[in-house]
């Protein structure tokens, strides 16, 4: 089995799989913050958007797969996404969630059966990305351990060779405001040896009180901090904290992942900083 093919059958079966279960633990107050960052008005709402992706994503993934033609489409993804609430907006919570069991499991057991080849397809690996990997970061709303985890794993772990394979380095770090890719470096490292700090004081001090940062002059500070370190010593520190925070998240017991501040500072400082330090290639 190929190992994008393990790492999807993964995210379906050990993320989504406990989508739901995840997001019920939170009271309702603040599961209802949290839908609503998102954009949506009820959770019921975001996850019909979820399934639609799906719905629609499985039968191009396996038409390609089968090397069969399909509707090819230019979507207007905000007309789409208004279409999978409405057609979802009646239904019970009870039948929503049971149709997306059904799907989930549909879906897992459809992409466990494609062929091996398949998995070399670029356009099932992208439609596969979108909808199952890459949908799971942009819909936190109650990070696992496993997203954790392979954010470290399989995303932060390529971010300098992904740099390296960049057409245009200097547009990317002009969009990221940096002056170098040094600095960006600096930067996560600075914000993961912070988050790192944090999560182990809480775990040995539940009244720790997390103070709020300055962003901003925090982020001059690591620039500063770093700016005497060679690329190549920075590179490797990078590296060092990434199997540090790695190791971190693996050890922590179960209910660290239902304390807000550690469940808070892990989303931010790995998934959702991976997403806003994008790269394409």
């Amino acid at each position: 089995m190929s190992s994008y093919k393990q790492r999807t059958l993964d995210f379906l079966e050990l993320e989504w799989a406990t989508y739901i279960e995840r997001f019920n633990r939170w009271p309702a107050k603040d599961g209802a913050e949290r839908v609503k960052k998102q954009g949506y008005a009820r959770f019921q709402d975001m996850l019909a958007h979820i399934l639609a992706w799906w719905e629609e994503a499985m039968p191009i993934i396996l038409a390609l797969a089968e090397n069969r033609e399909y509707e090819r489409k230019k979507y207007d993804f905000d007309v789409f996404n208004a279409a999978a609430v409405e057609k979802y907006k009646d239904w019970s919570e009870k039948d929503l969630f049971a149709h997306y069991e059904k799907t989930l499991q549909k879906s897992a057991a459809d992409l466990r059966s494609m062929n091996e080849a398949a998995w070399e397809n670029r356009r099932i690996i992208n439609w596969v990305r979108g909808v199952f990997i890459d949908h799971a970061r942009e819909h936190l709303v109650a990070l696992s351990r496993f997203l954790t985890m392979d954010t470290l794993e399989n995303e932060w772990s390529e971010y300098i060779e992904r740099f390296e394979k960049l057409e245009d380095k200097e547009a990317f770090l002009k969009k990221q405001g940096f002056e170098n890719f040094h600095d960006i470096l600096a930067h996560v490292i600075g914000w993961w040896e912070e988050g790192d700090h944090i999560v182990t004081r809480i775990m040995k001090d539940p009244d720790f009180n997390v103070s709020s940062h300055d962003a901003d002059a925090f982020n001059i500070e690591l620039v500063e901090k770093y700016k005497n370190t060679s690329d190549a010593d920075l590179q490797k520190l990078f590296e060092s904290k990434r199997r540090s925070f790695l190791k971190l998240t693996k050890e922590l017991p179960e209910e660290a992942f239902v304390n807000k501040d550690i469940e808070g500072w892990l989303a931010a400082d790995v998934v959702e900083h991976f997403d806003e330090h994008p790269l394409s290639a």
